[in-house]
């Protein structure tokens, strides 16, 4: 695919509105060009003293009604073409961010947020005056440039095609500097993604930044970043500085010309003087083309630049995506099992031959030291990742041959580090609940423990949680997400750390909870602590990626493994 493909669908579904502005435009145009003409004739009465005050009404009269009509039909053609390209902004932010939703979680470990960014909004703004006042410019330097030089060859060719000789020169400099400002464009993109990244993050970790008294190392990392963006600004204001500035003199140069052998002309009475007055104001007009041109140049290569960028991402593929002929699996019971599983990720083994099936409304604890593969474990079920070897079962499907819509509709998936979005308690509640849950948002409320911190917060459920849920304690948001999720009334559940940040009295209260689904969901609990696994029907012991122990909890404690060692230790805390 062109980079050029992705906004020509565009261009033909709204082919009407940006031929009825080029109309307007080429209107404008036209009255512009006839502005000349008027004076002409006007200087040449005068000059001759052929004219009267009925006559110099109606002329400046006929002024007055062209200045009404280029400024009706300009609006008309900002309305449409700018009014397009600003639709096109949104069709383009609109097909990124939909796009990006479809790519897996591997792409996201490997790509800066400020990159996705500044492809959101600078790269697609560059689209934009691209596709706008890039269009305009282009028209007014064909349509514009064309006719005035034609009016300019009628008064007198000889004239116009000394006024023509410094054009070669700008085609020849237009061409050898576009190719480098294309190239400086993109360096620029770059620079101002690696800012924006570097932004965002010291801003969302600026209590962190104030806690560790790191503001100045903080503002040093930023001055840096910046002044990469500056120095690379700088190089391409290095060659766009040369093209403007040789715009200008080429367009003076014409000047030069008109006046020195224009004035001879017009002395030997082969010209008359409105006709000199006529032919600067049409090389006048003729400026704005040139100037327009270096200016499309400059567009087309920014837009260029960002529309190469764009096509980039949105020719990935995600690395998880439904099978051609995927299966809807519209209703679930609710095993899941593991099959010979192994996981690995940028070629660092994780998970190694995993071997566990988990009956229908069965619940199982997994445990283990950090790093052992726990939370990879169950981020396999609803293929946040897909495993390296083996398979994921559920219901006695291979999770891969199911569509994902069906898959993720049915398992309910609590990370360990919860994520809200800056709205409302409620907003984050309900996301991505079906309408038909809301009725039971009480009893959710009640079952995560949630009651008496809803008391606490000034507007209850209205309550603004800030930007990640910022304005809340790590329990209040763990709270909130198990809510989440136990809304949602899937057959499958995954919880990784539930209780880890939430104090005694309220952990005991979620394990309640979870104690009162039994037999209704198949739940897989990750814990550190035990509490929240204990009552399972069987724990599994993680380390170093492959199960070392399995069993019920009272097994366990006599097996003297690695569960009754931390179990032994965590009584002891619990004692102190």
């Amino acid at each position: 695919m062109r980079p050029i493909d992705l906004i020509l669908p565009h261009f033909k579904s709204h082919w009407r509105t940006i031929g009825l502005g080029l109309s307007a435009l080429v209107v404008v145009d036209i009255v512009q060009l006839s502005i000349p003409r008027l004076i002409k004739w006007v200087v040449d009465d005068l000059t001759l003293l052929e004219t009267n005050l009925g006559r110099l009404t109606m002329q400046a009269g006929a002024v007055a009604v062209m200045a009404l009509l280029i400024g009706i039909f300009r609006y008309i053609w900002r309305r449409c073409l700018l009014g397009t390209a600003r639709r096109l902004e949104q069709t383009l932010r609109n097909q990124f961010l939909a796009h990006i939703q479809t790519l897996s979680a591997g792409y996201f470990d490997k790509t800066q947020t400020g990159d996705l960014m500044a492809h959101a909004t600078n790269d697609i703004q560059q689209v934009r005056m691209a596709a706008g006042m890039g269009l305009v410019a282009f028209n007014d330097a064909l349509v514009l440039g064309t006719a005035a030089v034609g009016f300019m060859l009628y008064i007198h060719v000889r004239l116009t095609l000394y006024v023509l000789i410094p054009m070669p020169f700008l085609v020849i400099g237009t061409r050898m500097l576009g190719k480098r400002m294309h190239l400086r464009y993109r360096k620029v993109q770059a620079a101002f993604s690696d800012l924006t990244e570097v932004v965002r993050e010291y801003c969302a970790g600026m209590r962190m930044i104030k806690a560790h008294h790191g503001e100045s190392q903080a503002s040093e990392a930023i001055r840096k970043v910046s002044q990469v963006y500056i120095d690379e600004n700088i190089r391409l204001v290095g060659i766009t500085g040369l093209f403007f500035p040789m715009m200008m003199v080429l367009t003076n140069l014409s000047l030069a010309i008109v006046l020195y052998f224009g004035g001879r002309r017009t002395i030997l009475a082969e010209i008359t003087t409105g006709d000199f007055v006529a032919f600067i104001s049409y090389l006048n007009l003729l400026a704005w083309p040139m100037m327009a041109l270096g200016w499309v140049t400059n567009l087309i290569q920014r837009g260029g630049a960002s529309l190469g960028r764009l096509k980039t991402i949105l020719e990935r593929q995600p690395e998880i995506r439904d099978k051609p002929r995927a299966l809807a699996l519209p209703k679930v019971r609710g095993s899941v099992g593991f099959e010979q599983l192994s996981f690995a990720y940028e070629q660092r083994p994780v998970l190694n031959n995993i071997e566990l099936s988990v009956a229908s409304g069965e619940i199982v604890g997994v445990v283990g030291p950090p790093g052992s593969g726990k939370s990879t474990l169950l981020s396999l079920v609803p293929r946040v990742y897909d495993a390296t070897q083996g398979r994921v079962i559920v219901d006695g499907h291979d999770v891969r041959d199911l569509t994902l819509a069906d898959l993720r509709r049915h398992v309910a998936y609590v990370p360990q580090e919860p994520f809200l979005f800056a709205g409302t308690v409620r907003e984050n509640l309900l996301f991505g609940c079906p309408q038909a849950c809301t009725a039971r948002l009480d009893q959710v409320i009640f079952d995560a423990g949630l009651q008496e911190t809803l008391k606490v917060f000034p507007k209850g459920l209205d309550t603004v949680v800030g930007e990640k849920g910022i304005l809340l304690s790590g329990g209040q948001k763990q709270r909130i997400a198990l809510a989440r999720a136990l809304l949602t009334d899937t057959p499958v559940l995954l919880l990784d750390d539930p209780i880890s940040q939430v104090d005694t009295a309220t952990g005991r209260c979620i394990v309640d909870t979870i104690k009162r689904m039994v037999g209704r969901k198949t739940l897989i609990i990750v814990s550190h602590r035990l509490a929240a696994v204990r009552f399972a029907h069987r724990i599994i012991t993680l380390e170093k990626g492959s199960i070392v122990e399995s069993g019920p909890h009272h097994r366990l404690i006599a097996a003297g493994g690695y569960y009754a060692r931390v179990h032994e230790l965590q009584e002891l805390e619990d004692e102190v």
